[in-house]
């Protein structure tokens, strides 16, 4: 009888131990604020992300992998993390300056975009005259170019500056016509 006893004893002690972790994660997840078990719910899927700085940073990853996996020759590997560094260093200044930018009051950015505007002066179409787009590069009554002849060459597509002898265009990347 004795040795019933004892043995139904040490199998409650086991069970008690075994069920001691559900019991204590039980008890966590309770504790645990409302929203912080929704969080891990709503985890973004970085590889979706249309951000440059996301991009060149999960590139930069993946050639580490290929890398360390073999599948990448060292001299692949030096010239591609060579670019994407220098890609993520560029979009993480940019982030940050439209960061700087954005915590301007808007009364400041609106300020600046009016002394920009004071200096290039207004648009003028030499067929319809002055037009009341700020920025405009095309007339948008008759399509003809706003941009003085003197100034640099623009993009035929999007009207973006281009450098001297570009080949295709740094915004939209359309072709240059020769």
């Amino acid at each position: 009888m004795w040795e019933m006893v004892a043995g139904l004893l040490v199998a409650l002690a086991a069970l008690g131990l075994v069920l001691e972790p559900l019991a204590m994660s039980g008890a966590r997840v309770a504790a645990e604020p409302q929203g912080a078990a929704d969080d891990d719910l709503a985890l973004e899927d970085l590889t979706e992300s249309d951000s440059p700085k996301v991009k060149a940073l999960l590139a930069l990853r993946e050639i580490e992998f290929d890398k360390a996996t073999g599948k990448l020759a060292e001299e692949d590997y030096v010239r591609l993390k060579a670019r994407y560094e220098s890609q993520a260093i560029a979009a993480i200044r940019a982030e940050e300056q439209s960061a700087k930018e954005e915590a301007r009051p808007a009364s400041d950015r609106a300020e600046e975009a009016i002394r920009r505007a004071r200096r290039e002066g207004p648009r003028v179409c030499p067929t319809c005259g002055p037009r009341p787009e700020a920025n405009a590069v095309y007339c948008s009554k008759c399509g003809r170019s706003l941009v003085p002849a003197a100034s640099r060459a623009r993009c035929r597509v999007c009207g973006a500056e281009l450098a001297q002898g570009a080949k295709s265009c740094p915004e939209c990347g359309g072709a240059i016509a020769a």
